[in-house]
């Protein structure tokens, strides 16, 4: 397994966001705007990007739609109209010089068709090449309660461990049928665990028979955070399903891929310091807007 420091990221992008309709039909959800907590107005994919630098990652790989290339290529990589640029404040035009820098860490990357998460993370092998990466979600932002942030923690964990890395937040389970599940023993605890079972979208039945976890309330399951750390061989198994034409759901997914990562070459699990904000649904989306800024 590859040890050296981990220093591509890649988010996959390409959804049609039908959770957000009629407002994706006009504007892609990982470009729709956050209020940071410094009070800028930015799209998501870019909260998402400086994340994943903030983490010391090098290089960032989106992947879009063949159409939306332009869009996200004309954001982080072409600057403003010289009029506009003109009406900015000063801090702002600097903000432009900062965006153009952050730009040349940008490879977009293409799915050609839209045929699951595990498919778009697939476009990326070419990329990534044999390099073990950060992979994050498209409609995702993290927020640490801790000075480091939440995708430096994870990486910190691969950095100790060399192994292959998932984040996992605790979640009640009324809502685990919407999510990855794990199980597993603890080396540290409510911190790091050993994985022994990575669980796409279980019954509560299923869970409470095979994926409760030591000291965790009887109620409640460790679940998956939306950040990792995974090894080229995650690609192999997608490969696999794909040429096998293996769907869950009718779509090419990932976890079912990271169950066989994990039988292979083994897997941990970290409890993140700090929250995940979806904006893939409404109401989701909204309460980002209001907790978000903290």
């Amino acid at each position: 397994m590859q040890r050296s420091k981990v220093r591509k990221a890649v988010i996959p992008a390409a959804g049609f966001g039908t959770r957000l309709f009629p407002a994706t039909k006009v504007v892609k959800k990982e470009l729709f705007p956050i209020i940071d907590r410094d009070g800028r107005a930015k799209p998501v994919i870019l909260a998402i990007v400086e994340e994943a630098l903030a983490g010391g990652i090098e290089e960032v790989g989106i992947v879009v739609q063949p159409s939306d290339r332009e869009i996200f290529a004309d954001f982080f990589q072409t600057p403003p109209k010289q009029e506009l640029f003109n009406k900015l404040s000063s801090e702002n035009q600097e903000y432009c010089q900062y965006l153009q820098e952050l730009g040349k860490k940008i490879t977009i990357l293409t799915q050609e068709e839209q045929e699951g998460y595990g498919h778009a993370v697939y476009c990326a092998k070419e990329w990534v090449k044999d390099e073990t990466f950060l992979l994050m979600l498209g409609d995702h932002i993290y927020s640490s309660n801790l000075e480091k942030s939440c995708a430096r923690q994870v990486l910190d964990v691969y950095e100790q461990v060399h192994q292959n890395v998932v984040g996992l937040v605790e979640m009640p389970e009324t809502i685990i049928h919407k999510a990855g599940c794990v199980t597993g023993v603890w080396h540290s605890f409510n911190e790091i665990l050993t994985l022994t079972q990575v669980r796409e979208k279980p019954s509560i039945e299923y869970a409470r028979q095979n994926l409760v976890v030591e000291g965790i309330a009887s109620d409640r399951f460790l679940c998956i955070f939306g950040l990792y750390v995974l090894t080229a061989k995650i690609f192999d198994f997608l490969e696999e399903h794909i040429q096998s034409n293996f769907r869950e759901r009718g779509e090419f997914q990932l976890t079912s891929c990271l169950e066989q990562l994990r039988q292979a070459e083994g897997m941990i699990g970290y409890v993140v310091k700090g929250k995940t904000f979806d904006i893939g649904m409404p109401d989701a989306y909204r309460q980002t807007m209001i907790d978000f800024r903290g």
